[in-house]
């Protein structure tokens, strides 16, 4: 029982999630920082997590029925009945907001329940079933994380704060498309309203291109403004320009599925290799 309950929290996502808090964190701290304070804030960030992906869950059980990679989970099976799951998923949230309100600032807890609801409310309840957009609108919910560890040290929002949220809201977009294209028939069944479903694999291939040359721009600007130094800068164009690489050949592939697969994983190792980068080399500049 305690696997299902482990389960519904998807702990890819918020291992996924604490990595890219830790960059924020590191980078806003410029190597002068709190243990307590980043343990704090990773506990904090990744039970809240915790309590949207235990929330989505109870929210898509219906769907979850529908796809093969999901209809096991616990809450679609019914082996966790929703009243379990809800009451579980909001413990998860509350103990989550009070440590971060404990041991940051207002701004980092505000930035964090801004995410949820975002996640929860506007991209489950809204956007995901009915519009293409949904996966935009997640996009902002999952930029969240590493917003909250950086003001979790600077306690405002400046333009490293505008440049961080940009970086990986834009990193989301082909990571989500490339996922979608590789389920492609797991959303078909159930009706998700993705991109690939609604216009496409061939319409998508474009939009992906066109939101990693957007993603590669962000990403360097943390150099171009100062916050970085030119170690990141190399990192970023090099995987960067790698992942564009792949995307392009995208258009010429006769096997969409492992193409997809392979840009997914790029795209992980990607945003992995750049927040321990920026996290470095923000160290690095100032020690």
């Amino acid at each position: 029982m305690i696997k299902k309950f482990i389960g519904i929290t998807k702990p890819g996502i918020i291992f996924g999630n604490l990595i890219s808090v830790a960059g924020g964190f590191f980078l806003a701290s410029k190597g002068n920082y709190h243990w307590l304070t980043l343990v704090s804030t990773l506990v904090g960030v990744s039970l809240v997590v915790a309590c949207g992906c235990v929330l989505n869950n109870c929210i898509d059980r219906d769907i979850d029925k529908k796809m093969e990679r999901t209809r096991n989970r616990a809450t679609a099976t019914g082996e966790l009945p929703l009243p379990v799951a809800l009451i579980y998923g909001a413990v998860l949230g509350v103990l989550g907001i009070a440590l971060l309100w404990a041991t940051t600032n207002l701004l980092a807890v505000g930035i964090v329940l801004a995410g949820l609801v975002i996640y929860v409310v506007l991209y489950s309840l809204v956007f995901k079933r009915h519009s293409v957009h949904g996966t935009l609108i997640g996009s902002f919910s999952g930029a969240a994380p590493p917003l909250v560890g950086y003001c979790a040290v600077t306690n405002h929002l400046d333009l490293g704060a505008v440049i961080l949220f940009t970086m990986f809201s834009l990193w989301q977009m082909p990571h989500s498309y490339a996922i979608a294209i590789f389920r492609l028939k797991d959303y078909s069944a159930a009706s998700i309203c993705v991109l690939p479903v609604a216009k496409g694999i061939g319409v998508t291939k474009k939009h992906i291109v066109a939101y990693i040359v957007a993603f590669v721009v962000a990403s360097l600007l943390l150099t171009v403004t100062g916050y970085t130094g030119y170690a990141y800068f190399l990192v970023a164009l090099g995987l960067g320009t790698y992942w564009l690489h792949m995307a392009i050949k995208g258009y010429k592939t006769k096997d969409d599925t492992t193409w997809a697969r392979k840009l997914f994983g790029f795209s992980i190792l990607t945003v992995t290799l750049l927040s321990l980068m920026m996290s470095l080399d923000a160290a690095v500049a100032t020690s």
